[in-house]
Parts: structure tokens; C-alpha cells; sequence
């Protein structure tokens, strides 16, 4: 899969988020990069599919403001590699992003489950 495709299959994951998570996004940017930099694999392993970094919109408080955007990256050769085919990759790449834009709201996959989200 060309980086231009997965690009693709990561932005219509974003639109096809739930209503509600799309309009309270707040100060936040999906990116996609081919693999973990060495320091976030020593730090979370691997095989990470994604990454969410920044401040949960559920713990901003009165003084959040001039903050650089939270960032999610979704990883390109780590999710090819966890699946078989391009069918599987696109059902793996809304699964991910759907998990890392729970974590900017500051929900974890538990409540995913317990919403019917995933």
C-alpha cells in the first residue's frame, strides 16, 4: 500500500468517526508516519499501531489555552504488518483511529466497549 493510500484510509477513518466525537474535537492533528521512532518504540514497544500525545480534553482546565495541538499518529508499517490484506488494514486503521481519539476525550477502551463504540 502506497503512503498516499493509507493516508487516505486514515482520513476517512476520521470522517467516518461518530458525529459527536468529530464536532467536539478540539485542538487536535491525525497524522500518519511509516513506523515508531526508536524512543516511542523503546517506550511502548514495537508492534504500536498508534499513538495519542497531548492533554485528554477531559483534563483541560480553566488555564488551557496556547497549547500546541494533541497529536495522534497512526503507524504505517506496523499496521500492514499486523495484518493479511487491504481489507483487514482498513478494518485495523478505524479500530486505531477510533482508540486514539477516545484517548483525546480521556476514555479508555473499557468505556469504548461499554458505549457500543467498538
Amino acid at each position: 500500500m502506497t503512503t498516499e493510500e493509507f493516508e487516505t484510509l486514515v482520513m476517512e477513518a476520521v470522517k467516518e468517526l461518530p458525529e459527536f466525537f468529530r464536532r467536539k474535537m478540539e485542538n487536535v492533528v491525525v497524522l500518519t508516519a511509516e513506523a515508531p521512532k526508536p524512543a516511542q518504540e523503546r517506550k511502548f514497544g514495537k508492534n504500536l499501531l498508534g499513538l495519542y500525545e497531548g492533554i485528554p480534553i477531559s483534563q483541560r482546565g480553566a488555564y488551557y489555552s496556547g497549547a500546541m495541538p494533541d497529536k495522534i499518529t497512526i503507524f504505517k508499517k506496523n499496521i500492514e504488518a499486523a495484518c493479511p490484506g487491504e481489507k483487514e488494514i482498513k478494518t485495523e486503521v478505524k479500530h486505531v483511529v477510533m482508540h486514539e481519539i477516545a484517548h483525546h476525550f480521556g476514555m479508555d477502551d473499557d468505556e469504548l466497549k461499554e458505549k457500543g463504540l467498538y
